[in-house]
This record gives structure tokens, sequence and C-alpha cells, in this order.
């Protein structure tokens, strides 16, 4: 009996030690839902209309993706990419997100990231500092596949954008200004699914900093499930930080991002007296 219990403890020991050599590596692949709810009224959209953009915008924002990992280095990348959405009938819908990236690398040991990102045909290569979350650890559990999961929480602050309407309104001193776009603030529970049985403090987007990968995300708009983990793979896996693309941070990149939105906007917006058709925007991310 001793002989059994001490083979038990040697095959655990190997075990872990596999899992937590320098050699670790794994693929983990990640499917992505956002909730939609855009309301129209009946003048900028018949009802058919309104139900096959809804499909389209489901479709446009449900990707897959795919995090390949080590004990400190990661690459985050989409899978495929799908065109942007078309409704028809004299109507455009214009999707801008900030939120997304083409290549995202993360060093947890360096707490360091940089994403590769290709935004109106120019690459940006963004390089600064990981944001800690301030996780609050939970005792909930739930099952991912075969990996039992803990749940974590943080509070996390959004900024709600409502695009300017280019009406004309008075001001307090009763002068005629344009209607700017107006920022506010909103606080969101994100809410996070770890599992220690993959002990990497890693996850999908810039989520990470719990005991365990992060297989699960719900921001309350967005889903963000691990439906596949390879662990070990045959093939060794190359993790290189991409460095292509002009170098700024994330700070500059959100500038950058703001002035396109802005030029986006007023190109589509349609005149006065202009027969131009409709145009839908939707942002997402920032």
């Amino acid at each position: 009996m001793k002989f059994l219990k001490l083979s038990i403890t040697l095959i655990g020991l190997f075990i872990c030690g596999q899992v937590l050599s320098q050699d670790f590596q794994g693929v983990a692949t990640y499917k992505t839902h956002r909730k939609i709810d855009i309301k129209l009224d009946s003048t900028q959209m018949n009802t058919e209309m309104q139900e096959r953009m809804m499909k389209m915008l489901k479709k446009q924002f449900e990707k897959t993706y795919t995090l390949t990992f080590n004990r400190e280095e990661s690459i985050f990348k989409e899978d495929e990419s799908l065109s942007p959405p078309s409704v028809g009938g004299g109507m455009e819908v214009m999707v801008m997100s900030s939120g997304g990236s083409d290549i995202l690398y993360k060093n947890t040991k360096k707490n360091t990231f940089t994403n590769q990102n290709e935004v109106f045909g120019k690459i940006f290569l963004i390089k600064d500092t990981l944001q800690g979350q301030n996780w609050k650890l939970e005792t909930d559990t739930k099952n991912i596949g075969e990996y039992t999961c803990y749940k974590a929480t943080y509070t996390n602050e959004v900024e709600i954008k409502k695009p300017a309407s280019g009406k004309i309104k008075t001001n307090e001193d009763n002068e005629e200004v344009e209607d700017n776009e107006e920022v506010k603030t909103k606080q969101q529970i994100v809410t996070a699914w770890y599992t220690p049985q993959i002990p990497v403090n890693n996850g999908p987007l810039k989520y990470q900093g719990l005991p365990g990968l992060i297989l699960e995300i719900n921001d309350g708009d967005q889903t963000i499930i691990c439906n596949k983990i390879v662990l070990n793979p045959q093939e060794k896996i190359q993790i290189k930080e991409p460095s292509k693309g002009k170098e700024v941070n994330q700070s500059q990149f959100k500038d950058i991002m703001d002035k396109k939105f802005k030029e986006m906007q007023d190109m589509y917006k349609p005149s006065r007296g202009s027969d131009k058709g409709e145009t839908i925007e939707i942002r997402i991310g920032g």
C-alpha cells in the first residue's frame, strides 16, 4: 500500500512538473458573441430591413480567435476575417471598432503588450504596459469542458459616446453652435472564469492576472468563451512579438482612432437637401 501511494505521488509530481516546465505550451480557441441592441424608427429603416441588418451584425461579431501561449508570453489573433455587413436598399452600415486587434502579443512577466493593428489600410504597432485588473476572487465554480473553473470579477469604467447630430443649437450665451459629440462613462462588471488546472496568468484579449488560464469572459455586452484547448502540441509553438507598423502607445492610438471616426462621420453625413441614402454608424469599443 505504501508503494502504491508513493507511485501515485510520483506520477502526480511528474505531471505537475510537465505542466510547470519552461517548455509548457498550449493553444486555446475562443468564440465571441456580442449583444446587439439597436432601436431605429420606421423613418430610417423598415422592419424587414432592420431584421436583416441585425442578422448581419450578429454574424459580423461572431468570430473565432486563437490564443497560443507559454508560461510568460502569448499571441491572440483572429482566425478569419468577415466582410463588413451590407444591408442594401440605399442603406450603408459603418461598423467601427477600436477594441479589436490583428495580432496581440503579451508578455505577462514584463507586463507589456504589443498590438499590431491595421486601420484604414495603415498598420500600427501599439506598444504599452498591460493594465492590471483589480480582480475579486469568488467561490463560485463551473465546468468548461473538462476543466473546473473559478469565478472572478472586477468593475470597469467604459466610455459611452453619443455621436454629434450635426444640428445647430443655442448655447448659454444664445449663440448658435453645432451639436458636438457627448461622452459619458458608466461602470461595467466584468466576469471571468479561470482554471488553475492550466497555471498561466493569461487569457483572451488583454485580460490576464488570474491564477489560471481564463476560459470565459463576459463584460455585459460581449461573451468570449473557450471551446478547445491543446496542451503541449507535438509541433513546437513559436511565439514572436510583431514588429511591423508605425509605433505608437495606447493613448496616441486612441487619439488617431477618434480622429478617423470623426472623419468617417463627416464623410458619410448626409448634406441638407441631399438625395443620398441614410447611413447608420455603430461604434464598438471606443
